[in-house]
């Protein structure tokens, strides 16, 4: 029996070329997890919520309960903490002392650094839990002082989604390709006080998923965005050991992607990040940081009950739900005001991060938790990090991730890995 939801989805999966893959499902669990990342990625932005089970409130009709409303964007690979030393603080970034990393959460960080030069390079397993080795998340940052106020950051970002084999619906091999998501940063960030730092990004994004197939002569097409960031970093001294940070951004702001000539453009994960961090000098050698960041997606909320509604695809095209045919600025000023469940759904639209970590002499010890809401994506999980370093010229670091739902997480029981390299100490 297809459900009123099931019409929708399928509806939407055969009107966006949803890609055919035959699969043996004991024999070929790696290729198909592999399959569904991808179609997820490229697809996700289309399929509809539960609306048949949930009023225009964005409550369940039976239990009275919030529903599972979960904002979907494309490329979320955007969003995600590539460096062990952020990865091993529960996701935590905006207020960390700054580093080459710095660039992908606050890059205004960097206009503090006390070297004129710097690099680091990351490497993130991804889905090792459920035997994929080829899948993996691999950055590269630096950063150069042009003097004691300016700073020049830069960085490459790299989401392979290892190698797929396609077929038709009558199983025809239509060829292997090797999909991933990448993109480039330059950033420029300026003191523009003693305490005070901002920092701009501009970033090329280019995501090719399933470049080349075609399905009833549509074409499907590497997904290009230019998106931008801003950052501000206040740093205030409260006693003789103690500072308190404080870290602003808005980042991948930028045009939607496509991923067919004839598509709907999906937004693109722009985020706003506010975090507060204290840090505890005792000595030169020893130190203590803790810190909180909390994250939202500047995102449109789907909205309560049918998209497809007069009430909430009538502005438009009638094929089109209204929350997708807004333009990215008014989509991110609209998004604290959106959610179909008032302000209690805004609220829950946020996530936390909770971090420490402890300094001494050569080695550095984190922890950290990460908390979102089981109706905004339910990620939940602990992390433990640690880090070794040579003076401030060479630091490497390594994290592991557990998770405490019943839900997955893609880094569940990984160790992923940063080294850092630092130059000629500004004076």
């Amino acid at each position: 029996m297809i459900t009123k939801m099931n019409h929708y989805i399928i509806r939407d999966a055969y009107r966006y070329k949803t890609i055919y893959f035959k699969f043996n499902f004991m024999k070929n669990i790696t290729k198909l997890t592999k399959f569904l990342i991808i179609f997820l990625l490229l697809f996700s932005g289309h399929l509809s919520a539960q609306f048949n089970l949930c009023d225009e409130n964005g409550f369940n009709y039976t239990t009275g309960q919030p529903c599972v409303n979960t904002i979907v964007t494309s490329v979320p690979f955007l969003r995600i903490i590539p460096d062990a030393r952020g990865g091993g603080m529960g996701d935590n970034r905006l207020t960390l002392s700054p580093d080459a990393n710095s660039i992908f959460t606050n890059s205004s960080q960097l206009a503090f650094v006390d070297r004129r030069l710097g690099f680091s390079g990351t490497h993130t397993p991804w889905l090792r839990a459920l035997g994929l080795k080829d899948v993996w998340l691999r950055t590269f940052a630096g950063y150069m002082g042009i003097d004691k106020l300016q700073t020049i950051g830069f960085s490459f970002r790299h989401f392979s989604l290892g190698e797929i084999s396609f077929t038709d619906p009558y199983g025809q091999p239509l060829g292997v390709d090797r999909p991933f998501e990448t993109d480039i940063a330059l950033s420029y960030n300026r003191q523009l006080g003693e305490r005070f730092a901002g920092g701009i990004t501009l970033k090329y994004i280019y995501s090719k998923l399933a470049n080349g197939q075609t399905i009833d002569n549509e074409t499907i097409i590497p997904g290009r965005s230019v998106a931008g960031d801003i950052s501000f970093t206040y740093k205030v001294p409260i006693s003789n050991i103690t500072e308190f940070t404080l870290g602003t951004a808005i980042t991948n702001l930028g045009s939607k992607i496509r991923y067919t000539d004839n598509g709907i453009g999906d937004f693109i994960p722009t985020n706003l990040g506010i975090g507060g961090g204290f840090r505890f000098t005792l000595s030169d050698d020893f130190w203590i940081h803790t810190a909180l960041d909390i994250n939202r997606l500047l995102a449109p909320t789907p909205p309560g009950g049918n998209p497809y509604s007069q009430e909430n695809a009538g502005g438009g095209d009638p094929s089109i739900p209204d929350y997708k045919e807004q333009s990215v600025i008014a989509a991110a000023l609209r998004s604290f005001g959106d959610a179909p469940g008032g302000f209690n759904e805004e609220i829950r639209e946020n996530t936390y991060s909770l971090g420490a970590e402890v300094h001494y002499k050569f080695a550095t010890f984190r922890l950290g938790h990460f908390n979102e809401h089981k109706t905004k994506g339910n990620r939940k999980f602990f992390t433990l990090g640690a880090g070794f370093n040579y003076k401030k010229y060479m630091a490497f670091d390594i994290s592991y991730l557990t998770t405490l739902t019943n839900q997955r997480h893609p880094l569940d029981r990984t160790v992923r890995f940063s080294l850092l390299v630092n130059f000629m100490e500004v004076k």
